[in-house]
């Protein structure tokens, strides 16, 4: 595990409520600010969740079969729950690179990796938010989901990964208000993924995605500060 020692490592057994969640990363966020705590990678589950993001827009929660939470990500609906193995990333740009499209490029690549260590064949698609791959009836559909938050340069949020959940659960929503494309799994393509296994590649990846983070010589000056 190639991971700097000023960044903590949490990686959750138990399902962990999301909204509790939440509560947490938003503290470490403000504490990271702060220079009060150090920077966390941390990977965990949820109980079944519906999360709305800034630009969820009220016509695509179908059944609000499960709890609703507003997230304050960027995006629309998403689908948190039990076999999705979820990211957070408070993560300090301050001290790396200001760029907010390089970072959600970055977290793409290394969840994109990830998937090729497992066999997955996965891709960015123009205009469609997520990490996609051929489904089992050989059209694309999503694998991946990525929400970013950023408060004066840290991070929130960050990257899911669908290793074996339940795919019905994606009926309630219009996952990230994309109705032409389904939802897949590692499960449902045949590939069977502990997530202990799956948290042991990610982090092997970590050195090279903080890598991306380093700043460049040459300053952007369009970008400003997200917060």
């Amino acid at each position: 595990m190639n991971v700097p020692g000023e960044i903590e490592i949490l990686q959750g057994q138990d399902l962990v409520p999301y909204r509790e969640a939440l509560d947490t990363m938003t503290a470490r966020n403000a504490a990271v600010q702060e220079g009060k705590a150090r920077e966390l990678i941390w990977l965990l589950e949820h109980p079944p969740v519906y999360t709305a993001g800034t630009s969820a827009a009220t016509d695509e929660l179908l059944d609000p079969r499960f709890d609703v939470v507003e997230a304050g990500r960027g995006g629309r609906y998403t689908y948190h729950g039990p076999g999705q193995r979820v990211g957070y990333l408070v993560l300090d740009l301050g001290k790396r690179a200001r760029d907010v499209r390089g970072f959600v490029h970055a977290v793409e690549g290394w969840v994109i990796d990830t998937l090729g260590d497992f066999g997955v064949d996965a891709w960015r698609a123009e205009g469609r938010v997520g990490i996609w791959t051929r489904g089992a009836d050989a059209g694309e559909a999503k694998i991946g989901a990525i929400g970013i938050r950023i408060r004066r340069w840290v991070t929130m949020h960050g990257f899911s990964v669908n290793l074996a959940p339940d795919l019905t659960h994606f009926g309630g929503i219009v996952p990230c208000g994309i109705e032409e494309f389904g939802v897949t799994s590692l499960a449902a393509l045949g590939i069977s993924v502990a997530p202990e296994e799956w948290d042991r590649a990610l982090l092997a990846r970590c050195e090279s995605f903080l890598g991306l983070l380093e700043p460049r010589d040459t300053a952007n000056p369009a970008i400003k500060d997200p917060a």
